[in-house]
């Protein structure tokens, strides 16, 4: 079954006014990295072209490497036209954008650097007064750079604002998230503080709050009274595509769990906002994450499951394991695939077990949160194989196909009541003829704007570590596993089966 929408809502949809951002210089410090290249610049191209982006803006990009603003333009241009995040690249529209573009060279952990970075800020200061700084560096300077904007007087400007923009991670444990929070609060008020997972930039995670709150057929059953248990899978097919140096530090808990997963978590599992603002809305994720206990050994032993995969198949090609991965440890313990099993403490959720797993090298790439309902009496349908009688489950999907499937029963034609499972979908790409802007065209948007509405609070990232933080010390003193121990191309190891198994519990396969 297919979704079919009305062409007025659609109308309305496309008449609805742009958002303009604000008057802005935006320095973007690690600009020669990589994620300038593939994801800032083509964001900002976008906007651009879209008419959101403000006429007084400007981008003043600042590294290591050795070149000129014209260089820089024509590095970014390179990268842009090849990336499917900018749409409907072409010459004309680029040439109006680059002119926008700057370069400054500057070693970020030098103190000198800064004045230099002031000065230059001066000379723009009639024409954008307003600064946002984006942190695109690794995560261990982050700090340094806001003490260091600090001191050169940059976190605050007496003719317009100061912001910030922190990638993640926002620490490695709860003492350094902490640590960073309060680096970061001596300089920066927490308004001005914006902390990017752009999970929260994606249309299908931010429709999960209009799905479940806008609908009233949804909302009254979204309790432990009506709901069994929550899946949510961010399964990847690749591997650590050159960056093993980072993940041999962070493995799939620090990089996955922490902040994208328990994020998806969150959204499903908190209480309605008064409002769809920054601060009703994180609130609520906060109490949702506040309801999360964290584990004892004991219960990190039975409920989480590691992973490392190994020399496997994917698509007919041969895949190395983890280990035989360049950059990798011959001997590494660094988990690429996680389940855990979180219960929700608090009176809508409590007994619910929420289900979380990711990994890397598996058989399928995707991202869903699958809502599975409790069986109705079977009694009505004993002609039904009890197997063939599925519950209600609602899908999100959130990539790569964007959309919603909700499953239930129909009868199947013929002179006996036995039943059928269908499904009805709707898909962003098949109504809107769009998945909807790139999640980091959203969060630049919003960050130029000062709405941190899909931008986590301080309390918030520390609320995640506090459930975190146990289980990686738990790991550290539980045996380790036999790594590897699944296959390139699988749905992850077995004992991932066992954890969610039991009263017709199962993982939806991947294979």
């Amino acid at each position: 079954m297919s979704a079919v929408i009305d062409a007025s809502p659609l109308e309305q949809f496309s008449a609805v006014p742009l958002p303009t951002g604000d008057a802005c210089l935006l320095v973007i410090f690690g600009a020669s990295g990589d994620l300038t290249r593939r994801k800032l610049i083509p964001g900002l191209y976008n906007l651009a072209c879209t008419g959101c982006m403000n006429p007084q803006f400007e981008v003043l990009g600042v590294g290591r490497t050795e070149m000129s603003s014209e260089e820089f333009r024509s590095r970014m241009r390179e990268s842009a036209s090849q990336s499917s995040d900018a749409r409907d690249f072409n010459e004309s529209q680029w040439k109006n954008f680059e002119r926008r573009l700057h370069y400054l060279i500057g070693d970020i952990q030098d103190d000198g650097f800064y004045s230099r970075l002031k000065a230059r800020l001066g000379e723009h200061s009639e024409s954008v007064p307003n600064h946002l700084f984006y942190v695109s560096t690794p995560a261990s300077v982050a700090g340094p750079i806001v003490e260091s904007l600090k001191r050169a007087g940059l976190n605050r400007n007496a003719g317009g604002w100061s912001r910030i923009v922190l990638e993640k991670p926002f620490g490695h444990d709860l003492r350094s998230a902490q640590e960073l929070n309060a680096v970061v609060h001596q300089a920066f008020d927490e308004k001005d503080v914006f902390r990017i997972d752009h999970y929260l930039g994606k249309e299908t995670v931010q429709n999960i709050l209009v799905f479940r709150f806008g609908n009233a057929l949804f909302e009254p059953v979204w309790n432990r009274n009506y709901i069994d248990y929550v899946e949510i899978t961010a399964a990847e097919s690749g591997g650590v595509e050159g960056r093993a140096a980072f993940y041999e530090e962070t493995g799939a808990l620090r990089d996955m769990v922490a902040n994208h997963m328990l994020q998806l978590l969150a959204l499903t599992a908190m209480e309605p906002p008064i409002a769809f603002e920054a601060e009703t809305v994180r609130e609520q994720k906060v109490q949702a994450l506040k309801s999360i206990r964290p584990m004892t050994l004991e219960e990190v032993a039975h409920r989480t499951v590691r992973g490392q995969y190994g020399a496997g198949e994917i698509a007919g090609k041969r895949l190395p394991g983890y280990r035989e991965e360049h950059a990798t440890k011959k001997d590494s313990r660094t988990e690429t695939y996680v389940a855990v099993e979180f219960y929700v403490d608090n009176w809508r959720w409590a007994g619910i077990p929420f289900y979380i797993r990711t990994g890397k090298r598996l058989a399928k790439q995707t991202t869903e949160i699958r809502v599975h309902f409790k069986r109705t009496p079977q009694a009505l349908f004993a002609r039904t194989p009890h197997e063939q009688l599925g519950p209600n489950v609602i899908t999100l999907r959130i990539q790569p196909d964007d959309g919603i499937g909700i499953a239930f029963d129909v009868k199947r034609p013929g002179a006996h009541m036995r039943a059928l499972p269908v499904e009805a979908n709707f898909s962003y790409e098949g109504v809107f003829g769009s998945k909807g802007p790139p999640a980091y065209e959203t969060l630049l948007l919003d960050s130029m704007r000062g709405d941190a509405t899909l931008f986590t609070r301080h309390d918030e990232v520390e609320a995640e570590w506090r459930i975190i933080t146990p289980i990686e010390e738990a790991w550290a003193q539980l045996p380790a596993p036999n790594f590897p121990n699944y296959a390139a191309g699988s749905d992850g190891p077995a004992e991932a089966d066992a954890l969610i198994g039991g009263d017709h519990r199962a993982w939806t396969r991947l294979t």
